[in-house]
């Protein structure tokens, strides 16, 4: 997705540079689609003052129109702060407002609520824009402070507020880290109010953002906004190779898509045959090797031969079950094994292109003829 601002010009891309706070709200990531823009809302009269307003890398809060101005979805507003004042756009209003607090498990009977206090001005736009175009080169002198005092910690971004009065640095760590100095140091150096906030490695990877091994943009950077537990069980349940290098993500962790499919294979392997499962014979116990749920197809080897894998249907490996449970054997394998599929691939030139297999034959060199002089 793109917004107008980001168009090209001349044919080269002009780029917002707004990284994640576009104005117009078309480029930005965890947007939400407001379907009951153009209905009545139905809900509490007393949540139709309360606006969702988003700030940088997709953070949210829910503030509330005391004064009764005339926002609407895309607006640059200034809203109070614990101290001073906070800048930010207007992303959420009318009837999705209850559904969203309720989703985020926020009370609005008990929370207390900031209030807009007006429109952004050009003044306020400037001082905040400023702020923003500082955070890239006190991001690398925060670390170098870091490096100097020997802490274990990744200062992975930093958020000014929108009056430029205090910075939040957001780390990632293994152990408890104590910044007590560092924290004294950057006030020092930078002259602001420091704020330290402690993320995991998958919020670091989903404020950062970047490009998955599928190709795509990171699903925790564009749409994903809740992180579960992925665990090694999920691949085994998809007869996945349990390498870390695949199935770890930028984080470090393991991939959120993982769980995507999970709960499909924990239903379809509900009727499936046990992948321990052993089937008697008069040649000896035979035992599962790999199975496919999707062909519904099991491998079996003989426990004295286990270079030969026998394709079983599961139909078939019922049938045998069944027969063993009564205390009797089949004779063999190869009576219920499925016919096999030729896999020679011969490939041919259909657009008129080179053989495919053109390098595979070298050429002979050809023997150089000399001439005698006479």
């Amino acid at each position: 997705m793109s917004c107008t601002s980001c168009s090209s010009s001349n044919g080269e891309p002009k780029g917002c540079k707004n990284n994640g706070t576009c104005g117009t709200d078309g480029c930005n990531k965890l947007t939400v689609f407001d379907w009951l823009e153009n209905m009545e809302p139905l809900s509490d009269q007393k949540l139709n003052n309360i606006f969702e307003i988003r700030f940088k890398n997709g953070r949210k809060n829910y503030f509330k129109n005391s004064k009764d101005l005339s926002i609407s979805i895309g607006d640059l507003v200034v809203v109070g702060a614990e101290r001073g004042y906070d800048v930010g756009f207007v992303t959420l209003k009318g009837g999705l407002i209850p559904i969203q607090l309720k989703r985020k498990k926020i009370n609005p009977e008990t929370t207390e609520f900031y209030d807009i206090q007006r429109t952004a001005s050009q003044s306020d736009i400037d001082k905040w824009t400023r702020a923003r175009e500082k955070e890239e080169t006190i991001k690398k002198k925060a670390r170098e402070l870091a490096i100097s005092l020997s802490l274990k910690m990744k200062i992975s971004d930093v958020e000014f507020q929108g009056d430029a009065s205090k910075a939040t640095f957001y780390y990632t760590a293994a152990v408890r880290v104590d910044f007590r100095q560092l924290i004294r140091n950057m006030a020092r150096e930078f002259s602001t109010r420091i704020e330290m906030k402690q993320i995991g490695l998958r919020e670091e990877a989903s404020r950062l953002g970047g490009i998955g091994s599928c190709g795509r943009e990171l699903c925790c950077s564009t749409w994903l906004t809740d992180f579960r537990s992925v665990s090694t069980s999920a691949a085994r349940y998809q007869q996945l190779s349990l390498n870390p290098q695949k199935l770890a993500g930028q984080c470090g962790k393991l991939k959120c898509c993982l769980n995507y499919e999970l709960d499909f294979y924990q239903d379809a392997l509900k009727d499936f045959p046990k992948s321990n499962t052993k089937l008697l014979t008069e040649k000896g116990i035979a035992y599962c090797q790999k199975i496919d749920i999707f062909k519904k197809i099991l491998w079996f080897v003989y426990k004295n031969d286990s270079i030969n894998w026998h394709q079983i249907s599961e139909e078939n490996v019922k049938k045998i079950i069944k027969i063993n449970e009564t205390g009797k054997k089949i004779e063999s394998l190869e009576d219920y094994t499925i016919s096999e599929i030729s896999s020679d691939i011969s490939f041919e030139n259909v657009v008129g292109q080179d053989s495919l297999t053109r390098f595979d034959k070298r050429k002979k060199k050809k023997k150089r003829k000399f001439s005698k002089r006479v």
